[in-house]
């Protein structure tokens, strides 16, 4: 009887709740899922916030440490577009350093070491006390779906492992490593997509059901040290930045001292642990899987086997300020518990560490992101949107900046918005969404600035320049923000205006800073003076003519911007004109309903294969299918014109 009862109470707690409608579902707490859902809500819609457990949302399950080359661009992208990471990031850090600092400004790389329990803890705060958004335990185990209003299949909402039901208009999944999901150490394997998380697999059955192109990558994590028990006396160090530089274009400073920041110490593996890793790879069932791992941040075991006789770098990275937990960078792995305590005691500084919990590997699957919109829309279900490790990506920094896009986009359809795209000539971010709803991926994707063709363009310092506005017109960016960005930009440009408006002989210029040139011909403008001579500042500038540019703006980081601009200057005239030709193709839209199988157009049975498989959604996304020539593309923009053409006619 008593068991009867406690089912009727839970069929009417059931009953109750099963039919809440909120405008936009986010499924997963992740770096994915929390920008997801916090732009949503941004919007104004009504946004529910899924996850299995309340307290890892915003977990870094993996490194404790955000940005990095090519990392660093997307964070302050991230921001821009008024994303919460980045500021979190600057209320948690414990040591802020630029990378790749001996290159120029365009390729800089911001970079954080985290506080674990901070972080989560100002990010939870964040969200639990976010307009609009509401946060609900559970395990999502199926789709809603209806037919669309215009035709085809819409996502109308999601079911749960206990059956509750709940109704959108638009779901975004950020599932991270979770679909079918297994976690190897040596030759145990267990379900499971995070140590204690239980892995998703009836969403996973969902999506194969549906017929979604279904691949399988895996990836890794080091073990974690205990650091009263690590030698650091004989180790190298780095410290960080003085002043820090934060991620935030609404922070001038971080919230720790420059003097308090946290020490990361280096040290190197060496032929024993090599041959340790080579030895037991017979007992490392997560090497021998036939499963695609990340090229760019691989395991032990797979340098070890790539490049034999090479030392590799480890970073003992603190995980936070009240914790003794020492992060291992560079040793992710997946051996027995006995083999890695063998490796560990191999390196130098570690010879008696103490391991607090192993590494180890996990196997999941993702969705080929070829099945995305630019958009992050899927092209099989109307308002069913993915961002994160289940489009194939790496990294907290990539998931993010899905999120975010992904959540903006789902309350864009919700409101009748049009869709914001971000394309490859604007933003780090649009060369992400681009590459991986283009060409696909089949290896953890990583972004690098090397990806970006506009690298000298697409720089840390301006993404707010280039993003802010966009977003504000779509809804996602605060009045606050946006009246910040105004008054930055008006500065910038006024200091612009006068860096091009003082101009004097070169001979003028060197005898009163000092160049060491003997071409003293012509007239120069001031902002050239920063590519001639890069230790050019502005201060320096003032300082020599007080009246010229006493004027431009006191701020540390618009002086920078200024500096920044000024190096490239010159630099722009042939970027913008590679771009606007690149922007008019992607101006052209390919229609939905085009048949490539079509004689009209004569296509390559590649390219047929091609196209008909990916469904770029512009003529510029075509061009860059491997395999699809120039000539098809000409066939293709001479058939959508004619198209177009008889539309019209047919109308008139």
């Amino acid at each position: 009887m008593k068991h009867i009862s406690s089912l009727i109470r839970r069929f009417i707690s059931i009953e109750n709740i099963k039919n809440l409608q909120y405008d936009v579902i986010v499924v997963g707490g992740g770096h994915a899922g929390t920008e997801a859902s916090h732009a949503a809500a941004r919007m104004g819609v009504q946004t529910l916030l899924l996850t299995h457990k309340k307290e890892t949302i915003g977990e870094m399950s993996c490194n404790p440490s955000f940005g990095g080359i090519g990392k660093g661009h997307l964070m302050r992208e991230i921001d821009a577009l008024d994303g919460v990471c980045p500021r979190i990031c600057d209320t948690s850090g414990i040591q802020y350093r630029i990378l790749n600092r001996r290159k120029g400004p365009a390729v800089w790389g911001l970079r954080a070491q985290i506080d674990r329990s901070l972080y989560k803890k100002n990010i939870q705060e964040k969200m639990f006390n976010t307009p609009n958004l509401t946060i609900i335990t559970g395990a999502v185990e199926n789709l809603l779906l209806e037919e669309g209003t215009t035709g085809g299949i819409r996502c109308s909402g999601v079911i749960l492992a206990d059956g509750r039901k709940y109704y959108s208009n638009c779901v975004v999944l950020t599932t991270g490593t979770f679909l079918r999901a297994n976690i190897n150490i040596g030759l145990e394997s267990k379900p499971a997509g995070r140590i204690g998380d239980e892995p998703a697999i009836g969403l996973a059955d969902t999506l194969q059901k549906l017929k979604f192109k279904i691949g399988r990558l895996r990836t890794g994590t080091p073990p974690r040290l205990e650091r009263n028990s690590i030698n650091f006396e004989n180790l190298k160090y780095v410290v960080g930045d003085k002043p820090p530089v934060p991620f935030s274009f609404l922070n001038e400073t971080v919230w720790i001292k420059p003097e308090d920041q946290l020490r990361c110490y280096i040290t190197l593996t060496n032929k024993t642990v090599e041959d340790i890793c080579l030895n037991n790879l017979n007992m490392n069932r997560h090497v021998r899987e036939e499963v695609k791992g990340p090229r760019y941040c691989p395991s032990i075991e797979s340098k070890s086997i790539k490049f034999r006789g090479k030392n590799h770098i480890v970073w003992l990275e603190p995980e936070g300020l009240d914790t003794s937990v020492i992060y291992p960078g560079g040793l992710s792995c997946t051996m027995s518990g006995e083999m890695q305590e063998q490796m560990i005691h191999a390196i130098p500084g570690l010879e008696k560490a103490i391991l607090i919990r192993p590494g180890y590997g996990v196997e999941y699957e993702f969705v080929n992101p070829t099945e995305l919109t630019p958009a992050l829309e899927t092209k099989k279900i109307a308002g069913l949107f993915f961002a994160g490790q289940i489009n194939g990506t790496t990294g907290y920094e990539e998931a993010a900046a899905q999120g975010i896009i992904a959540g903006i986009n789902a309350a864009a359809k919700v409101i009748g918005k049009s869709e914001m795209v971000v394309s490859r000539t604007e933003a780090y971010i649009g060369v992400l969404i681009d590459d991986l709803t283009t060409l696909g991926t089949d290896e953890p994707y990583r972004m690098f600035t090397s990806r970006s063709e506009f690298r000298l363009l697409l720089r840390p310092d301006n993404a707010d320049q280039r993003l802010t506005k966009k977003g504000y017109e779509i809804g996602c960016v605060s009045e606050e923000r946006y009246k910040h960005f105004c008054q930055i930009d008006k500065e910038l440009m006024e200091g612009l205006d006068i860096l091009n408006s003082v101009e004097m002989s070169l001979y003028k210029w060197r005898k009163a800073l000092g160049f060491n040139t003997t071409k003293c011909n012509g007239r120069n403008k001031a902002i050239d003076l920063f590519t001639m001579k890069p230790d050019v500042t502005i201060d320096m500038l003032e300082k020599t003519f007080p009246d010229e540019f006493k004027t431009i703006s006191q701020k540390h980081s618009v002086r920078t911007r200024l500096e920044i601009e000024g190096i490239y200057s010159r630099t722009y005239d042939d970027h913008w004109d590679i771009i606007e030709e690149i922007r008019k193709d992607e101006s052209i839209k390919i229609p939905m309903e085009i048949d490539y199988h079509s004689k009209i157009i004569n296509l390559k049975f590649e390219e047929i294969e091609k196209l008909s498989v990916i469904q770029p959604q512009t003529v510029g996304a075509a061009s860059r299918i491997p395999g699809v020539t120039p000539a098809g593309i000409l066939r293709l923009m001479h058939y959508i014109k004619r198209t177009s053409e008889n539309k019209t006619h047919i109308s008139q």
